[in-house]
């Protein structure tokens, strides 16, 4: 059994980076971990919520998911984050979080974490690997480990091939186009099992 503690962070305006997350949640148990899954604070005005009924609709039906906070991000070991394309870069509400987080850098308390990221767009090249890519830029910058799928799995080839994390491309009516939830499920697998490695080695 493994005792990582792992806390898998989303933002999602219509629910796909939800379901991506709960996927990872379910796998991340299943290899022994202990999981919270959390959201990002929506910063969106209601206005522009109520311009989309699904975003508003998935706000409404998740109201009862936690917010992440910088608590969260010193009680874990281990980070699996989950967010949308936003023109090749994660989306600001995330940005708004990640921007609080000097304080716990700063002391040396998000070093040695191991992160791993995903992410979704409308179509296979609308930024999806540099939205990643750019999410661990900050993670460097943390001192993170961070744990790529790489190809260290078939299910990657089945979900579209990135190399730096799951990511999925959704039609205009939410759906997922890639079969992508094995290839959740091993990233967030391998997640745990990286992240077990790093605490031993630390004990």
């Amino acid at each position: 059994m493994s005792n990582v503690k792992l806390a898998v962070i989303y933002y999602s305006s219509t629910g796909t980076n939800y379901k991506l997350a709960k996927w990872a949640e379910e796998a991340a148990k299943e290899a022994g971990a202990e999981v919270k899954v959390l959201k990002v604070a929506e910063t969106a005005p209601e206005s522009a919520m109520e311009s989309n009924p699904a975003w508003k609709q998935h706000y409404e039906e998740t109201k009862h998911v936690p917010e992440v906070s910088l608590d969260d991000l010193e009680w874990a070991d281990a980070y699996i984050f989950s967010v949308p394309t936003r023109f090749g870069n994660v989306p600001a509400q995330f940005k708004a979080f990640i921007d609080t987080t000097g304080g716990l850098w700063f002391n040396g308390k998000l070093a040695n974490k191991v992160v791993s990221a995903m992410t979704s767009a409308q179509n296979p090249h609308g930024g999806q690997e540099e939205t990643v890519l750019s999410l661990y830029t900050t993670m460097y910058h943390w001192g993170a480990i961070v744990a790529t799928p790489g190809y260290t799995d078939t299910s990657i080839f089945g979900a579209g091939g990135n190399p730096y994390g799951t990511s999925v491309s959704v039609d205009q009516d939410g759906n997922m186009i890639e079969d992508v939830e094995p290839a959740v499920k091993h990233q967030a697998k391998r997640t745990v099992t990286v992240a077990s490695w790093v605490k031993q080695g630390q004990q």
